[in-house]
């Protein structure tokens, strides 16, 4: 396989690109899923799905051209993604004051941690899918999200401290087993 200069194998392209919509047919969960890790809202989580898809069908020509159409797709659903946050956190500035947020609900560990999860700022926690639930490397979510490298460590490393420190208030433990 051929590298791509960074010493590490890069994935060797199809030869005949597949249609759109084999491609969203087989990839909507997918994106649906990480989408909603990045959201936590399934509501919306569907419309960054259906946006990303959407902008990936208007540029298919250039999507289906990629050496890897699913780092495309992951690219395009994340800067959908942080873009859709800035507009929102804009227009809320504008025209009111944020409530503060609820106390996170200690009975359901998913939703515990889905609200630990959103009290991250939207670039950190889409650092925080992309690393650790997407296991994409440091290199390609800095290429991903136009930081360096040392961006992302060192903002991965904070958000997983505050994320253990709000579980430790609501005393989720890890278990051993």
């Amino acid at each position: 396989m051929p590298q791509n200069g960074r010493g590490f194998e890069a994935p060797q392209r199809s030869q005949a690109p597949e249609s759109f919509e084999a491609f969203a047919q087989s990839r909507q969960r997918w994106l649906y899923r990480t989408a909603y890790l990045l959201c936590g809202d399934p509501d919306t989580a569907r419309d960054l799905t259906q946006t990303t898809l959407a902008k990936l069908f208007q540029h298919w020509g250039r999507a289906s051209a990629a050496d890897y159409i699913e780092a495309y797709a992951r690219t395009v659903l994340t800067r959908t993604y942080l873009a859709e946050r800035r507009r929102r956190l804009r227009d809320l500035l504008a025209h009111s004051r944020p409530d503060p947020r609820p106390a996170p609900d200690h009975t359901d560990l998913r939703v515990t941690l889905m609200s630990a999860l959103a009290g991250l700022p939207p670039r950190a926690r889409a650092m925080v899918v992309l690393r650790y639930w997407e296991d994409q490397s440091v290199e390609s979510v800095a290429e991903l999200l136009k930081c360096s490298e040392s961006t992302v460590k060192s903002q991965c490393s904070r958000s997983l401290a505050k994320l253990r420190t709000q579980l430790d208030e609501a005393h989720i433990y890890a278990t051993g087993s």
